[in-house]
């Protein structure tokens, strides 16, 4: 070491006035100028991607609003849709037995007819039988009369009066036996 100071050369540790200074001259404009003209384009560039992200964040909280309003509307649409349904099965429910009672009361009135009309037709077969059966008994009564009484019952309004007093009488004997 000794000998390094004697022989005037230089520590290598120690720099040299002229590069320090030339350096630090350096050092400073170039600071100055990535200063004046990179900060504020890292700021901006920063300001941007920092807006970005806010905006993003702040497009996603209304799109997250938006979702939950849109499932609260569906939602009510769907509770509604229901609501609907069970009005129109209680509504098909009850034209249902409305129409079960018509038809059972259409298809009583249809029994009560067919029954009228068979109670008619059956008085009106009875009727007619009877009416046969007066003619028939009528005949056979002229018939027999004629041959108890030996001479002709030929005449109409005779046979006719002879009939309805036989008959007469038949009709009196049922209620006096009955007695």
């Amino acid at each position: 070491m000794i000998h390094l100071a004697q022989s005037g050369t230089q520590n290598p540790l120690v720099p040299n006035l002229t590069e320090l200074i030339l350096g630090a001259f350096a050092f400073f404009l170039i600071f100055g100028v990535l200063a004046k003209v990179l900060v504020p384009r890292f700021s901006k560039m920063l300001e941007e991607r920092t807006d970005k992200i806010e905006g993003g964040l702040q497009r996603a909280e209304e799109a997250q609003a938006e979702a939950g309003r849109t499932l609260e509307a569906y939602r009510a649409q769907l509770a509604e849709a229901r609501h609907e349904a069970a009005r129109l099965r209680e509504e098909a429910r009850e034209q249902g037995a409305q129409i079960i009672a018509e038809m059972r009361e259409q298809a009583s009135a249809e029994a009560r007819r067919l029954i009228d009309a068979a109670h008619a037709q059956t008085e009106a077969d009875r009727t007619q039988a009877l009416q046969a059966l007066k003619s028939e008994v009528g005949t056979l009564a002229v018939d027999l009369a004629s041959r108890v009484v030996g001479e002709s019952l030929a005449d109409e309004a005779r046979q006719r009066r002879t009939v309805e007093r036989f008959l007469a009488e038949l009709e009196t004997q049922p209620e006096s036996a009955s007695r």
